[in-house]
């Protein structure tokens, strides 16, 4: 049996190469201008996809300082997750039938209005807790999620049919949120630390930024992103191979798709892997992004704001372990560009992910008996896994597939993800266990 879907994988991949000679009427990409903008545009709607909840994430200082009981960290990323991932089953289940500029557009303004109605609550409130204002908060992170569904879904589902390296800028642009969001909380941290309610204005003025970046990601993906020649080069060839999905943003572009009828295009969709035959050519790499993302909501970041303890950092301690771990998950993104140094190997994938495991005791016994050195270097590595391996499963997944399959698949990968992400967030209370406070 899994030499039959071996055979299957390898005719798929000599039928791409038959599609590409066929586009090549519209233009081969290393001849087409715009590649290297449109990864930088890549990276800024990657940005774009998670700032918004990295946001939440770089302010639960402020958020603990308003409801020192009710455990910020952990019970929003709670709220977060079940949104995001049942909204994330339904639009994978429908991504065929789906417009993706549609749901791209629906993602990112709702992350705008959420990040902008986050701003307006804290003005409108002054500040203040209570239960009422944290329960304000959850409905907005709630639509975080549902944007965040939207969002990555339907990115990584576009992406997959295009080059790696777009992948590669994207998923960058991702945990170049968190490094940009750490950044600018230490900086407004260290400006507004000494001055009267200096932590609520730090905030303001970091939300006021992540609201802008939104904002921008919806104008580059309206009006920027579909119109380059490349991007245009990559969708039209989709499109040739019975994609559905591409039609609006070639529609944007100006190019108009006609919708086979019969005969050719019959044919055509029948040539189309099921999700469920996809799933079971990939169902390791599921896997993967599914354990990798458990490993790495179980600690981060709930256990780095309460089960680490004090230390000289005092309360820039969280901080510094949220910015390390974003920082080095950035840094590690950018590793399998360098093609010697990327795991290719499903089998090596899968031990890699397997051995990251080892975290768990490391961590329990570092934040009960280590110094803060210890911890930061733990964090960094936890980062450093976590972005490297993302990649090379992203990026390997893809390949060998028609336009169709590569979007399905995308969002049946996001869909593992979101998974391990939820799972990861509900195991992270564990820590909680036979400690009041922290260790």
């Amino acid at each position: 049996m899994r030499s039959v879907f071996s055979n299957s994988r390898n005719y798929h991949h000599l039928t791409e190469e038959a599609a590409m000679t066929t586009a090549d009427s519209i233009g081969s990409p290393t001849r087409l201008q715009g590649k290297l903008f449109a990864m930088v545009v890549c990276f800024v709607l990657g940005l774009g996809s998670l700032v918004a909840w990295n946001s939440m994430l770089t302010i639960s200082d402020y958020y603990y300082n308003l409801f020192p009981k009710y455990h910020p960290a952990r019970v929003l990323t709670l709220v977060y997750q079940p949104f995001a991932l049942g909204t994330i089953a339904i639009l994978a289940h429908t991504e065929a039938k789906s417009d993706t500029r549609q749901r791209n557009m629906t993602g990112y303004i709702l992350f705008f209005l959420s990040t902008l109605a986050l701003l307006v609550l804290d003005l409108a409130t002054s500040g203040k807790g209570g239960i009422g204002n944290y329960i304000g908060i959850c409905v907005i992170v709630a639509a975080f999620g549902v944007a965040d569904a939207h969002v990555e879904g339907g990115m990584v589902g576009d992406l997959s049919l295009m080059c790696p390296d777009f992948m590669q800028s994207f998923l960058a642009g991702l945990a170049a949120s968190g490094a940009l969001t750490s950044a600018l909380r230490l900086i407004t941290k260290a400006a507004f630390e000494k001055s009267a309610n200096g932590l609520r204005k730090g905030v303001m003025l970091f939300l006021a930024i992540s609201t802008f970046f939104e904002f921008l990601c919806i104008f580059l993906y309206a009006y920027i992103f579909p119109k380059l020649p490349i991007v245009k080069y990559y969708r039209t060839k989709a499109a040739s191979e019975g994609s559905k999905t591409v039609s609006a943003d070639l529609a944007a572009a100006g190019i108009q798709t006609e919708v086979s009828k019969g005969g050719e295009g019959d044919d055509k969709q029948q040539q189309i892997l099921s999700k469920k035959q996809l799933l079971f050519q990939n169902i390791d790499y599921a896997l993967d992004l599914y354990l990798i993302y458990v490993l790495t909501l179980s600690i981060f970041p709930g256990f780095l704001y309460e089960n680490t303890g004090k230390h000289q950092l005092g309360s820039w301690y969280a901080l510094v372990l949220i910015a390390m771990y974003n920082v080095w998950d950035l840094i590690s993104r950018y590793i399998p560009v360098v093609e010697c140094l990327k795991i290719k190997c499903r089998k090596g994938l899968m031990l890699a992910v397997l051995s990251r495991f080892l975290l768990i005791p490391a961590f329990y016994f570092t934040a009960k008996y280590g110094s803060q050195g210890w911890m930061i270097a733990l964090v960094s590595f936890l980062g450093l896994t976590n972005g490297y391996l993302t990649v090379c499963v992203l990026t390997e997944a893809p390949k060998g597939y028609k336009g169709p399959e590569q979007n399905a698949l995308g969002n049946l990968m996001v869909l593992f993800l979101l998974g391990g992400i939820f799972s990861g967030v509900a195991l992270d209370w564990l820590w909680l266990i036979g400690s009041h406070e922290q260790f």
